[in-house]
């Protein structure tokens, strides 16, 4: 779940296993704690994991005035939905995570992309957009990371600003980036083993001095992130069906090595003069792929050596007193 300020553009990212009313309830108190400054009003999407009795009732009930978007108005969650691209997508990627262990290590990715996103990577934000006809002109504010539009901002409290002004005091960019690398790492083994190993793994651990002496050469061949978009690939075996021609490859095979320029037409024809009921003229191209899959196997054997411990021309030579020079 990804919960974004639209004055400051602070955002949170809370891993949520299941879509629960209860988990997200749970989500939403562990975000309140992580804000710098204390929520007023949360504005939700018409999905119905926030959308529900439970949830608005609990919300209410903490003083959080509770808002949602208009029906077929997807542009209403802008600010959300660009951080979805932006953080989630962009660092988590496109895998499936399943189990305990996995939101575990979603939730130490979260722990270092909040601090490392909100203090250290500054983001525009819009000032004006002006409409003249068909084009529309937008103007941004100069960009800032948004602890500093906190620190800027009249209404939050001077506790909380000073707070902050601990927190960025205290974080080191570098380590924070040598985490996420590290969460990224963690999370696309996981990936990788997915529905093949199921034993708990230990949590990746962070080398700083060889996160350090990467980025000397990572900016020059380009850097591919351990939870990039991976290509498909089938865990299932396919379901073979029973070919046509099983009951008759050895007899089929015989003909082909009996007479190795046959057809695929005439060893049809034989075909329908041994079994009228199975074989019909509407089956010639299942007899041409086979019999081409029988000579390309031939032709592999061939050319791998197999045909000269069978031929009898070319027999090792075993006395060499008979060559004529």
């Amino acid at each position: 779940m990804v919960l974004t300020d639209i004055a400051t553009g602070w955002t949170e990212c809370v891993p949520v296993r299941t879509r629960e009313s209860g988990l997200v309830i749970a989500a939403i108190k562990w975000a309140r704690s992580l804000f710098p400054f204390p929520l007023q009003g949360v504005d939700f999407d018409n999905d119905s994991a926030f959308m529900n009795d439970l949830v608005v009732s609990w919300c209410r009930s903490q003083g959080l005035e509770v808002t949602r978007s208009r029906a077929y108005r997807k542009n209403d969650q802008a600010w959300v939905e660009q951080k979805n691209g932006a953080i989630v997508r962009r660092l988590v990627g496109y895998g499936r995570f399943v189990g305990a262990d996995a939101t575990a290590a979603l939730v130490r990715l979260y722990d270092a992309v909040r601090l490392h996103g909100n203090l250290f990577q500054p983001s525009f934000k819009l000032r004006e957009k002006t409409r003249i006809g068909a084009r529309v002109i937008k103007r941004y504010h100069p960009p800032a990371p948004p602890v500093a539009r906190v620190l800027a901002h009249p209404e939050v409290a001077e506790v909380d600003k000073e707070r902050l002004r601990t927190m960025l005091a205290t974080a080191d960019p570098v380590m924070l980036f040598a985490a996420i690398r590290a969460a990224q790492e963690d999370l696309g083994t996981r990936v990788d083993r997915r529905g093949v190993q199921a034993t708990p793994q230990e949590p990746v651990v962070i080398d700083l001095q060889r996160f350090t002496a990467n980025l000397k050469t990572a900016w020059q061949g380009g850097e591919v992130r351990p939870t990039h978009k991976r290509p498909y690939r089938r865990t299932k075996p396919y379901p073979k069906r029973p070919s046509m021609l099983e009951p008759y490859e050895a007899q089929i095979r015989a003909w082909l090595e009996a007479e190795p320029t046959l057809s695929a037409a005439l060893v049809l024809q034989r075909l329908i003069n041994v079994d009228q009921t199975r074989f019909t003229n509407k089956s010639l191209r299942t007899v041409q792929i086979a019999v081409k899959a029988w000579r390309k196997e031939t032709a592999v054997e061939t050319i791998n050596g197999d045909w000269i411990a069978i031929s009898p021309l070319l027999q090792p030579v075993t006395s060499f007193g008979n060559i004529l020079r």
